[in-house]
C-alpha cells in the first residue's frame, strides 16, 4: 500500500463507521437498544445521550425497557424519544418507560430499505470524496516530479482497488441490514 493511501485509511474507515452507526438506528421489527443510541435528552439544561442517563434493556422481541437513573427525568426521556419519531409507542410507568415496537408491515419494511439505501449512498459519497482527495495528492506529487508517471498510474490503480474494497464492505453491511429488515 502506498503512502498516499496509508495517510487516508482513517478517512476511509470513518465513512464506514459512520454508515454502521447510521444504520444501527433503523428499525428491523425486533427490539434493539441500538435504536436509541442517537437520542439526546435535554436535562439539567444540557443535551445528554440517553445511554448516559438510563439503562436500556430488551424486555421481549418487540419492547424495550428504559430505566432512568434519576426518576425525575423520566418525562424528559419520554419527550426526547417521542420527538425522535422512531415509531415506538412510549408508555411512562413512573419509574421506567416501556417502548413497544409496532409490527412492521411490507410497506414499512420497504420504506426502511429505502432509507437504508439512502444512507449507503451517503457513505459511498464519503468514500468517493476521500478517493478524489487522494487522487489530487497523487496528481500534485506527479506535477512536482516527486513521483514518476509509472508510480502515478500504479498508485491510482491501488487507490481504485482500495475504493472497490471499501464499497464491498459497505454493500455487505447493507445486505445484512436489509435481510434483518425484511425478515418477518
Amino acid at each position: 500500500m502506498n503512502n498516499f493511501l496509508q495517510k487516508h485509511q482513517g478517512a476511509f474507515q470513518q465513512s464506514i463507521s459512520y454508515f454502521q452507526n447510521e444504520i444501527s438506528s433503523l428499525r428491523t421489527g425486533r427490539a434493539n437498544p441500538g435504536l436509541l443510541d442517537r437520542i439526546r435528552v435535554e436535562t439539567y439544561g444540557v443535551k445528554t445521550p440517553l445511554i448516559g442517563l438510563a439503562n436500556v434493556n430488551v424486555a421481549d422481541g418487540r419492547s424495550l425497557i428504559v430505566v432512568p437513573w434519576d426518576k425525575k427525568i423520566a418525562k424528559d426521556i419520554e419527550k426526547a424519544i417521542t420527538e425522535e419519531n422512531l415509531g415506538l409507542a412510549v408508555v411512562n410507568e413512573g419509574d421506567k418507560l416501556r417502548l413497544t415496537m409496532p409490527m412492521m408491515n411490507e410497506e414499512n419494511r420497504r420504506e426502511m430499505v429505502k432509507k437504508l439505501n439512502e444512507k449507503m449512498e451517503e457513505a459511498r459519497i464519503g468514500v468517493r470524496k476521500v478517493r478524489e482527495q487522494v487522487k489530487e495528492e497523487i496528481e500534485a506529487a506527479f506535477g512536482e516530479k516527486a513521483i514518476s508517471e509509472d508510480d502515478k498510474f500504479r498508485f491510482i490503480r491501488e487507490l481504485d482497488e482500495e475504493v472497490q474494497k471499501k464499497n464491498e464492505i459497505l454493500k455487505e453491511f447493507r445486505d445484512k441490514k436489509e435481510k434483518e429488515i425484511m425478515t418477518i
